[in-house]
This record gives C-alpha cells, structure tokens and sequence, in this order.
C-alpha cells in the first residue's frame, strides 16, 4: 500500500470535506475521527448492513464499544469485508455476546495479582505497569474488553506516583512493562515524566513499552516521540502485529523510525480463528516482520475473556503452525507459542515435541525433517553442588547473594530439602491432618 492512497483520500474526505494529506497523517486528527458507530461504518465505504444486522451490530457495540482508526479503516477490503482480516479486528460481530462457561471477566487475574492501583504484580523480578486505559483502536480480540471504553480513568501523576513507589520499595522487579491501554496514546511529556521516574530507581535495569500505534496508528510515531524515548535506554518496544497486510508502508515507516533509534523491537501475536490461523499467513508475518527488524516474540492462544469464544482456536493449530516454522525458517523468526494461564499462572510456553526417549546414555530426538537421531550423554559429568553461597562458588560468578528459588527451580534446587509442590485445598493433605 502506498502513503497516501485514493482509498484513503476518499475516506478522508468524507470524515472532513476540509481534510488534506497532512491530516490524514496527523495522529491526533486520526484519533479525534475515530470511527465508532454503525452509520459511520456505512457512510464512509461502500458496506451497508440490513436492518436485521445492524439491529445486532447496535446490540454488540453497547457492550463492547467500536472504535476503528481513520487508517486502519482504510485497509479494509471492502469487497470482502466479512472474511478480511482487518475488518475482523476491528469490528464487532454478535458473536462477542456470547458468553461460555469457561469464559472470564479477568481471565490473567490482573486485578488480584494487584499490590497497588495500576502495577500487576506475578513474576518475582518484573511488572505490568498500567499507566493508561485509552487505545488508539478497540480491537475486538482484547484480553482486557473488562476495560474498554473507559476513558476518563487516565491516572493523574498521584496516582502514577503510588505504582512508581511501590516498584521502588520492592527491590526485586530489574524489569518493568508499561501498558495500558496504549502508553503511545499519552502525551510526549507525560511519558517522558514516567520514563524518568521509572528510570531513576536504581534496580530497574529494563523498561518495556507495549503498544499497538504502529498497527494501527503509524502516524503517532513521531520525530517528537522518538526524541523522548531515545533519552530512556535501554527501553524496548513490543509490537502487536497479528497478519502481514498491517505491514503498509506507513506501518514499515514508523518501525524504521524506532529501530533506527535504537529501539530493539519485538513483536507479540495472537492467534485468533478467521485471521491467521494458517501456517502460510504466520510465516509470512514473521517473514515481514524480520524484515523491519522486529523480533517475534511471542504467539498467544487467545485468552478465556468474555466476547473472544469465537476466535479461539484449538491448542493444536498453534503446535502445527510452530511446526511449520522451526527447521523452515530462520531460528530468530520462531516465536514462542504461550498460553497465558488462565488463574494469573503467567505465560505457559508449548512446543512440538522434539524429544522421542531417552536412557542413561543416550536421548533420542527427531529433527524438523521426521529424522530421529540420537544424543549420547557425557560419560563422564561431575556436577558442582550449589549450596547458594555463590561467593565461594568455583564457576566464577562472583555474586554476593543469590535470589530464592521458587516454583520447580525449587524441586530442582540442591541446597532445598522440599520434594513436593503441594496445592492448597489438597483433599488427601486434609484428611490426614484432620485424623481421618
């Protein structure tokens, strides 16, 4: 797709008889024309929906609000609109009413693994900072549908002030993930401010930035925002690109901008039914997107929230779409392919199983091709016994203290005399203590 196409143009227009090109590359004008009825759907292309339709549509978007950028609208394929995968991200369909048994409000149980307002707190060494609930676009696959809408709960700097404290007394987190929402969507000098504040605490080693503008509001990547974040290294930047035809030349445009300014970018993906869910479409994807220098991260199975039922795929698709890129294609072009557990379990990877058998001497293992092979252990391994004091240890790390482990790091673990991670409620733990 060129810059500025006639589609666009004519788009455009209808929204602002007055607007010109640098409107239409201006991403305020974009965000201020947001499209987020029915009619406007109808009156700026050629769709039209019958009554019976729209009456559903109408339904749907009072529960989960519309909201298309000027832009991402114009990719559209109007003349295959209900099977295009643009159109199916954007926009509401009456399937989203469906609410199933394993459906959940907070499937991730963000709001539960919430020490303060706005900080999620579940793996030992990082957190999810959220620092805005405004997004450029409401996409229709959102983990968070809880939230959409909500735009008058930006957090003020107070508010902001209390998460940033509670990352600064807990000297654990070396890595914290700004989301949202979307943190493009805030002012350059609010982020700046929070980039600064986060970036003072001396064990904060890593910020991360969440966003989605480069998919679908390019044009909010600015010389004026890259100039803030270029002042906050290391900061690294994921992408959320779920099909190739998102990567426009405008899209592409705004990547170089990052990347050249030395940005590392990753890209996280997430498999939804009637979008991607072909191995040919995810290989392209990640073909395109090495080509921009973004990093596939990683591969979501959609997420048990409520309204997602209808894009969610079997498990399985996500194992044969992994299959058809490990051994065929660039090691760096795989993404990790996760379920993120519902619960707050955190991010769960699932591979194909590479690994046939094995014995004391030898592992057996079969390669992309179906070729089965064999790996013969060492003859010989004297392992080093960690006993934790690792200033003492013989391997040269030289740290002065070593973090708990937990989880089955712990089982693991020589110096831990545990042998079992019990759950709570265990039926068989109870009666034994209750003497029966």
């Amino acid at each position: 797709m060129s810059f500025y196409t006639e589609k666009q143009k004519d788009i455009a227009e209808r929204i602002d008889a007055d607007a010109v090109k640098s409107n239409w590359r201006d991403w305020r004008w974009q965000y201020r024309h947001t499209i987020k009825s029915i009619e406007d759907v109808e009156r700026f292309s050629s769709i039209k929906f019958t009554a019976k339709v729209r009456e559903k549509l109408v339904k749907t978007i009072k529960k989960f609000p519309l909201s298309i950028t000027p832009y991402y609208f114009s990719l559209i394929d109007q003349e295959d609109y209900l099977n295009d995968p643009i159109f199916r991200q954007a926009f509401p369909f009456p399937e989203e009413l469906v609410v199933n048994s394993c459906d959940m409000n907070d499937p991730l149980h963000e709001d539960r693994d919430s020490p303060v307002p706005q900080i999620t707190h579940r793996y030992p060494d990082r957190v999810l900072f959220h620092i805005s609930n405004v997004c450029a676009m409401y996409c229709r696959f959102c983990t968070r549908k809880r939230k959409v809408g909500d735009h008058d709960s930006i957090p003020n700097k107070n508010e902001l002030k209390r998460a940033i404290d509670y990352i600064a007394e807990t000297p654990q987190i070396r890595d914290v993930l700004l989301s949202g929402g979307d943190p493009f969507m805030l002012a350059d000098s609010y982020l700046d401010w929070i980039l600064t504040q986060v970036r003072q605490i001396p064990h904060v080693e890593v910020i991360r930035i969440g966003t989605r503008t480069p998919v679908v509001l390019p044009y909010r990547i600015t010389d004026s925002l890259i100039n803030v974040l270029k002042k906050h290294h290391p900061l690294w930047i994921n992408t959320h690109f779920n099909h190739p035809r998102e990567l426009t030349t405008s899209a592409t445009r705004a990547l170089t901008k990052l990347a050249d300014a030395g940005l590392p970018l990753g890209n996280q993906s997430v498999l939804l039914a009637g979008v991607n869910d072909c191995p040919r479409i995810i290989k392209k994807l990640v073909h395109k997107l090495v080509q921009n220098r973004v990093r596939p991260y990683y591969l979501y199975q959609c997420d048990l929230s409520e309204g997602l039922a209808h894009f969610r795929t079997p498990v399985g698709k996500g194992i044969e779409i992994i299959e058809s890129l490990i051994g065929h294609t660039s090691g760096f072009a795989v993404p990790t392919y996760v379920i993120d557990a519902p619960g707050g379990g955190g991010k769960i990877p699932i591979m194909p199983n590479y690994l046939i058998s094995w014995s004391t001497h030898k592992v057996i293992l079969r390669n992309y091709e179906g070729v089965i092979t064999t790996y013969e252990e060492p003859k010989r391994y004297e392992p080093v016994f960690c006993d934790r004091e690792c200033e003492k240890c013989t391997l040269q790390l030289k740290l002065h203290s070593a973090d708990e482990a937990i989880g089955i790091q712990k089982l693991l673990a020589d110096y831990d005399d545990t042998i079992a991670l019990v759950p709570e409620n265990n039926d068989r733990l109870d009666r034994r203590r209750n003497g029966s």
